[in-house]
């Protein structure tokens, strides 16, 4: 049996954990041959969770391996199917981010990758609670 439609449910992959999420459209093949899946990515977004907290104000910080990332592009940033997420993420509102790395992220910009570590050195400026 051919599981192929003229319609399928859009999904998208979460920029910041690397999960398929439903963005709730549907996508129609205009000449209405049976040629999608049930299912079609289309792209990256944010998945509900993390689109929550980056219209709180927070930031993602996305832990990557280097050894297992793709090469960054000549502008030297890498793209989000080059990154090997390690499973290690950490929210900042923006202006903690811009004071602790001494750099504004853009507006627009919900996470960035980081290196290994990274997040471990965050974690241990946080003061001890019992």
């Amino acid at each position: 049996m051919d599981d192929k439609s003229h319609v399928s449910l859009e999904q998208q992959l979460c920029l910041v954990c690397g999960t398929a999420f439903d963005t709730g459209n549907i996508l129609l093949d205009r000449r209405l041959r049976a040629s999608m899946k049930h299912h079609t990515t289309t792209g990256w977004g944010l998945c509900p969770e993390h689109q929550r907290l980056f219209s709180e104000g927070f930031v993602a910080l996305v832990e990557c391996d280097p050894q297992r990332s793709g090469t960054p592009s000549g502008s030297g940033l890498m793209k989000p199917d080059q990154a090997y997420r390690t499973g290690r993420l950490a929210h900042l509102k923006r202006d903690a981010f811009a004071r602790v790395f001494n750099v504004p992220v853009a507006a627009e910009k919900p996470c960035v990758f980081v290196e290994p570590g990274v997040i471990g050195q965050l974690q241990a400026m946080l003061p001890a609670t019992d």
